[in-house]
């Protein structure tokens, strides 16, 4: 079956058609640009773009798996928005995966290993997963000196991801140089059980952690002096 994944829980907007068989995830067309300030922007014609790079149509779908995340509000829900709309319009289920499996799951080796994505106001998201690649602890958001503690704690060797690049020296941690993002066919992978079973599909209820910058106004400002 053809599946379409999206993740806009970073920098990076991506966007690959994949094709899920009994025997495995293989990637159809691929596309990745890191821009945090245009995911809006970048990642419809994304989609577009592997479905054309791919010979496929919209209706070829099968289902659409999407990374919820953690990430900054404005970036993740314009992944989640558009994977919900085109499950929709085509009448194809959902599915979600923790973005952060996306980094921390390949790189297991027997040993313990740390996720991390930038949060901005100096925090990272992050999440611990054992040597088989299950995620043990997290998702969470904190300062990175909070996250080096815990990682300590559980022994861990290694870590991944965008916010283990930026804050390196306070983890105190080897820095893999990749995966820096969430890879798309690892999200289609921890996905694949639900969709070889034909699960029902999944609200994609997306990780925030914590809640957005903005809020409404709680009562009237006076206009005049």
């Amino acid at each position: 079956m053809l599946v379409l994944v999206v993740d806009s829980s970073t920098p990076a907007v991506t966007a690959a058609l994949v094709e899920v068989t009994a025997g495995g995830v293989e990637t159809r067309a691929y596309r990745r640009t890191v821009d945090a300030r245009a995911h809006g922007e970048l990642l419809a014609p994304q989609v577009d773009g592997v479905l054309a790079d791919a010979g496929a149509r919209p209706t070829d779908l099968a289902a659409v798996v999407a990374g919820l995340g953690p990430g900054p509000f404005t970036g993740l829900r314009v992944g989640l928005v558009t994977a919900a709309t085109m499950g929709q319009v085509l009448g194809v289920p959902t599915y979600g995966v923790c973005s952060l499996d996306g980094l921390g799951h390949p790189v297991a080796a027997g040993e313990p290993v740390l996720a991390a994505s930038d949060a901005r106001r100096r925090e990272i998201y992050w999440a611990v997963y054992d040597g088989a690649g299950q995620r043990i602890v997290g998702p969470e958001v904190s300062a990175p000196a909070v996250a080096a503690a815990r990682a300590r704690g559980l022994a861990v060797t290694v870590a991944v991801g965008d916010g283990a690049h930026r804050y390196a020296e306070t983890l105190g941690l080897p820095v893999r140089a990749e995966p820096r993002y969430p890879a798309a066919a690892v999200l289609a992978t921890l996905a694949a059980e639900r969709l070889r079973a034909g699960a029902p599909g999944e609200p994609l209820t997306p990780l925030y952690l914590r809640r957005p910058d903005a809020s409404a106004a709680t009562a009237r400002k006076p206009v005049l002096p």
